[in-house]
This record gives structure tokens, sequence and C-alpha cells, in this order.
């Protein structure tokens, strides 16, 4: 017998919805890609064609000039090399204590248990305040240091309630045999539970990655010295000379032009790691925000 397929007509109601469904999604990746395709043209462009605003998505008066200026420049390549040095770390540590935090808290039989969510999710709703951090980082030394970047921004509440509903799925018996087979607790999280949870695992990474690349406040207030500041925030002082200016009449319209040409030069170098990354992560990042999402 030769197999029939059966059709089902489309209502035209569901018809409809995909047609709207779809130039909505179709305006939704416009709006999001115009502003960085204008600012790629722009980084392209000659300082004449921005400054006559005639740069909209197509390069005008095509140069690489500025990027050579921008990649010969001390201050950058140092910036960029400090903030990878600062992500790396940062997202290293953050996942591994986050890790550390949330596999107990999966764990319903601990009968601390209640009491530590509890408190842990206490610490989503209120901080210690600005003033009381500086002082404490102050007082700890740790200004002006890669531990002082990395630590205020090493935990977060929200990615370790997300991580704790994703091992409370593990399956029990795994765990339970692995123990049978003499593994310790230790043990079972590593050869057991962490390969299974790697969507979620690859979700923090892309989380705390992103955070710590784009971080600048924490260099705001914790970084002093120049040779230690990361992209985000030698970028904000580009962005901030393009305004402002120790002398009104040095604040012309050439130099204005030439810093937003600099500027999108700046973030296009720096937008592009983040950029190149998530097409590999990004299927484990939807799979780990379905999987770990809060079900309480």
């Amino acid at each position: 017998m030769q197999d029939t397929a059966v059709k089902v007509k489309e209502s035209t109601g569901y018809i409809a919805f995909k047609v709207i469904n779809t130039v909505f999604m179709i305006f939704i990746c416009v709006v999001t890609l115009y502003p960085f395709l204008y600012l790629v043209a722009q980084s392209f462009s000659s300082e004449v064609a921005i400054s006559q605003g005639k740069v909209s998505l197509i390069p005008v008066g095509f140069n690489i000039e500025t990027y050579k200026s921008v990649l010969e420049k001390g201050d950058f390549i140092l910036s960029y090399k400090n903030t990878v040095i600062y992500s790396i770390i940062g997202t290293f540590v953050s996942l591994m204590l986050s890790c550390f935090l949330a596999y107990p808290l999966s764990k319903t039989e601990l009968k601390i248990n209640k009491f530590l969510t509890k408190f842990v999710i206490f610490t989503m709703y209120f901080g210690g305040g600005i003033i009381p951090n500086y002082v404490l980082m102050k007082r700890l030394h740790l200004d002006n240091t890669i531990a002082g970047f990395i630590i205020p921004s090493m935990l977060s509440t929200y990615y370790i309630i997300l991580m704790k509903s994703f091992f409370s799925d593990t399956p029990k018996e795994l765990e339970e045999a692995a123990e049978l087979d003499g593994l310790s607790p230790i043990g079972i999280f590593f050869k057991v539970v962490f390969p299974l949870s790697m969507p979620i695992i690859a979700t923090m990474i892309l989380f705390n990655a992103v955070g710590y690349w784009n971080n600048w406040y924490n260099a705001f207030l914790y970084l002093d010295k120049k040779e230690m500041w990361p992209v985000a925030y030698y970028l904000k002082t580009i962005i901030s000379g393009a305004s402002t200016s120790a002398d009104p009449g040095e604040a012309t319209a050439e130099k204005l032009q030439i810093s937003a040409n600099i500027k999108s030069c700046s973030m296009v170098l720096m937008a592009l790691p983040i950029i190149c990354v998530y097409p590999f992560v990004s299927k484990y990042y939807v799979e780990g925000m379905m999987l770990g999402g809060v079900k309480e």
C-alpha cells in the first residue's frame, strides 16, 4: 500500500497570524540591526562624510585609517587585553561559585535548604549600597586590583536561582547510582551533574562573559590606574571626550566628528568578540533558559 499524506487545510485566521508574525519579526530584526549596521558604516566612512551627515547604511569615503589609528594606540590594546583577562577570570570564578551554591540549594532533603534559599533571595532585593561597598573595597585594599573589578559582580542571585531550578531536574537515579559506585558529592557533581548541565552552563558563561565584557562601572569606582582600565571604561572616556572639553574653544565640530569616527571603530571592535561567540552558544542559551526557568 502506498502511504498517502493527509493535508490539513490551514484556516484563514492561522494564515493571517503567520503573515503578521513574519512581518513583525522582520520589523524587529530591522530595528535591532540598523543601529549596528549604521555604526559599522560610520566606522569605515571618512570624517568629511560623517560631518556632512551623508552616512547611512553604506560607508561613504571608505577608509580603514581610523581602525589602524585605534589599533595602533597602546591604550586601546592594553584596555582590550585587560578586558579579556577580566572576562575569562571573572566568568570562571562566577560560574564555579554559582554552581557550588546552586547545587546544594537544589537538594530539598537538606534541612537548612529553605533558610539558605530565602537568604539568597533576600540579597536580590536588599543591598549594602554604593558607598558602603566602596568603603569596604578600600578598607580591604582591593582598589586598583583585578579582584576589585571582579568581586562586586561575582555572584548574581538571578543566575543562582536559574541554575538551582535546572539542577533540581537532574535525575536522582543517576546521582544515587554514582554514590553507590563510591563517588563523593563533589565527584558526583563534576562527573555526573556538570556534564548533564551543559545548556545552563553555556548560558551562564554567556551571561557572565557579556556582563564582565561590558562592565565599566566597577572600573569607574575601583580602578584609578589607567593601565588597568577595561575597554568598556576606556570607550566611555572616548565618548565623554566627544561631548565635553576642558577648553570650550577646542570643542570644534571637526574634532567632535573625528571623535565620533573613533567612537564607532572602538565600539565595533568591542562588540565583535561577543558577536562572533554568540552563534556557537545560542542553541545552549535558548535550551538553558527554557529548562532552567523558575517553576516554584
